[in-house]
C-alpha cells in the first residue's frame, strides 16, 4: 500500500459543513448512537453565528428598542439623542463571539462527532476528502449517509463595475467596523430592509434601491407598506421600481456611484448588494456523483437527494426554506430518517406531520422580519394559498384595535391578517406587521402546524390587556361580530 496515501477512516455519517444544520444533524445521529465526522471550511457555526442572525439582531436591537421607546409616553423625552455606535458595534462583536468559533468547537466535540477542519470535497458514492490549510489529507467513508449542510452565501449581481467596487454583501454589513455617512442598499428583501434599518438608526443616510413596486414581496402587501412608511419617516430614501446598471468606484475605494437604468445617480460611501442567494455547492465534488456543481439539491421532505439513497442534503443547499431555524428543524428530521435507515427500521411516519418528514417547510415555515415595525408571518400568503387551489378568506384588522398595542406604544401602527380554509374551517396562514409582533408568532404557527379549528381557537382566550388579544378580534371578525 502506498504509504503517503492516508487510510480511510470510516463513519456511519459524514457532515460537511458546521453551520447550525449540519451541527444539529451530527447531535441527532451521535445521540442515536451512530458515529459521526462532521467538516467545515470556516467557522464552526457558521453564516448565522458570524455574518447573519446573531449580529445582525445585535446592530437591530438597539434601534428597535430606541424606536420602541419614543413611543411611550413619559420616556420618549429621554431618548431622543443618537446611539453610541461604537458601543453597538461592541455589542456585535460580542454576538458574533468575536468571529472566533473555540466555544462551539468545544460544543461540537462534547457531543462526540469528530470535527474536521479543512475544505471537504465528495469524491464518490459515500466518500469525502479533506484537505486543511495545514496540508493534512483525510479520507472518510460514510456507512450509511452524507449530508451536504454548506448553507448559502450572498450573489452580487453581473453588473459593469461591480468587480473591485468592494461593494457590500450581507456578510460586510452586518462586520463593519464603522457606520459609513451613505449608505446604498440595493434590494427590497429581509437582508435589505433588515440592513437599511439598522444602519439608518447609527446614522448612516441610507438610500434603498428596490427593482420592484414593493418591499418584502414574498409577504402579504401591506407588511412591505407599513415598513417603507416608517422607514421613510427615518430618513431613508426609498426609491421602488428601480434598475441599477452599473458600480462606479476609482481603484475600490472612496466615494461609490450607482448607475441607475432611468439615467439618475446616487452617490453613497459604501454600496451593499442584497440581491440574492446561491447554494455553496460549487466546489464539493457534486460532479464525482453525477450532480452538478453550484446547483440547488432537490430532496424528498425527509432530505434525502432525489434519487440516492444515501446522500441527504439539508439546509439552504435544498433550497425548501432558507431560514436558520428551518434548517435545524430539517436536521431534526433528517436526523432521525438517517438512524432509522441505518438500524433497518421501516420510514412509517413519512405522511404529513410524519416524525420522518419536513411538512413544515412548505406548510408552516415561520419567518420574523426585525424591522421597525417588525413583520412575521407563517404558513401560506393570500396569493400563495390561492394559486394553490384553496378556498380561502382572508380576514384582516387593524392591530391598533385592541387596548395592549395602545399600551405597548403610543400611536401604534399595524395590520393582521390570518387566512382561512374555508373547506377545512383551520388556519393556512397569518400575517403580522407592527412593533413587537415577532413575539406573536409562534401562537400563529402553533395553530397553523396544528391544524387547529376555527371552534377550537376560540377557547384560546388571549390575556387582557395584551397584543394577543387581535386573535379574538380576528376569530369575531370571521364569525361577522
Amino acid at each position: 500500500m502506498d504509504s503517503t496515501r492516508p487510510e480511510p477512516l470510516e463513519y456511519d455519517v459524514v457532515v460537511l459543513g458546521a453551520g447550525p444544520t449540519g451541527e444539529n444533524v451530527a447531535d441527532r445521529v451521535r445521540a442515536a448512537g451512530l458515529s459521526a465526522a462532521v467538516v467545515e471550511s470556516e467557522l464552526v457555526g457558521g453564516e448565522c453565528s458570524y455574518w447573519a442572525c446573531m449580529p445582525s439582531k445585535a446592530l437591530l436591537r438597539p434601534a428597535i428598542t430606541r424606536a420602541d421607546a419614543r413611543r411611550v409616553p413619559g420616556l420618549s423625552g429621554a431618548v431622543q439623542g443618537p446611539l453610541d455606535a461604537e458601543a453597538v458595534l461592541a455589542h456585535r462583536d460580542e454576538y458574533a463571539s468575536h468571529w472566533n468559533d473555540d466555544g462551539q468547537v468545544a460544543w461540537l466535540d462534547s457531543t462526540g462527532a469528530r470535527f474536521y477542519r479543512g475544505h471537504g470535497r465528495l469524491h464518490g458514492p459515500r466518500k469525502v476528502v479533506v484537505d486543511s490549510s495545514e496540508g493534512e489529507h483525510h479520507v472518510l467513508v460514510a456507512r450509511h449517509a452524507v449530508a451536504v449542510c454548506t448553507g448559502s452565501r450572498a450573489v452580487l449581481p453581473e453588473l459593469p463595475g461591480v468587480a473591485g467596487s468592494h461593494a457590500w454583501t450581507s456578510r460586510e454589513a452586518t462586520s463593519a467596523r464603522a457606520v459609513p455617512g451613505r449608505l446604498a442598499v440595493v434590494g427590497g428583501g429581509v437582508v435589505g430592509v433588515e440592513m437599511a434599518t439598522a444602519w439608518q438608526a447609527l446614522g448612516s443616510r441610507v438610500t434603498l434601491l428596490v427593482r420592484g413596486d414593493g418591499l418584502l414581496p414574498r409577504m402579504e402587501p401591506f407588511v412591505g407598506e407599513h415598513i417603507a412608511a416608517a422607514l421613510t419617516e427615518a430618513g431613508a430614501d426609498i426609491r421602488l421600481n428601480t434598475d441599477v446598471t452599473a458600480v462606479v468606484r476609482d481603484g475600490g475605494s472612496g466615494p461609490v456611484t450607482l448607475v441607475l437604468a432611468d439615467g439618475d445617480r446616487v452617490e453613497a460611501d459604501e454600496v451593499l448588494f442584497a440581491t440574492g442567494r446561491a447554494p455553496r455547492t460549487d466546489d464539493i465534488g457534486l460532479e464525482t456523483v453525477g450532480r452538478t456543481p453550484g446547483s440547488w439539491l432537490p430532496v424528498d421532505d425527509s432530505c434525502r437527494v432525489d434519487g440516492s439513497d444515501w446522500l441527504y442534503a439539508v439546509g439552504d443547499v435544498n433550497h425548501r426554506a432558507l431560514l436558520t431555524h428551518q434548517g435545524k428543524y430539517q436536521a431534526r428530521i433528517a436526523g432521525a430518517a438517517i438512524v432509522a435507515r441505518a438500524q433497518g427500521v421501516p420510514l412509517l411516519e413519512t405522511d404529513r406531520w410524519g416524525a420522518h418528514s419536513a411538512t413544515a417547510d412548505t406548510a408552516g415555515a415561520p419567518q420574523v422580519v426585525f424591522t421597525d415595525p417588525e413583520a412575521a408571518a407563517v404558513g401560506l400568503s393570500l396569493a400563495e394559498a390561492e394559486a394553490a387551489g384553496h378556498r380561502v378568506r382572508a380576514v384582516d384588522r387593524d392591530m391598533a384595535s385592541v387596548a395592549g398595542a395602545g399600551l405597548y406604544a403610543d400611536g401604534y401602527r399595524g395590520h393582521a391578517r390570518m387566512i382561512v380554509d374555508l373547506d377545512r374551517e383551520i388556519l393556512l396562514g397569518a400575517t403580522f406587521v407592527g412593533p413587537g409582533v415577532g413575539e406573536l408568532l409562534h401562537s400563529a404557527t402553533v395553530a397553523v402546524v396544528g391544524e387547529v379549528p376555527i371552534d377550537r381557537l376560540w377557547h384560546a382566550v388571549p390575556s387582557y390587556p395584551t397584543i394577543s388579544e387581535i386573535w379574538l378580534r380576528l376569530l369575531e371578525t370571521y364569525r361577522g361580530y
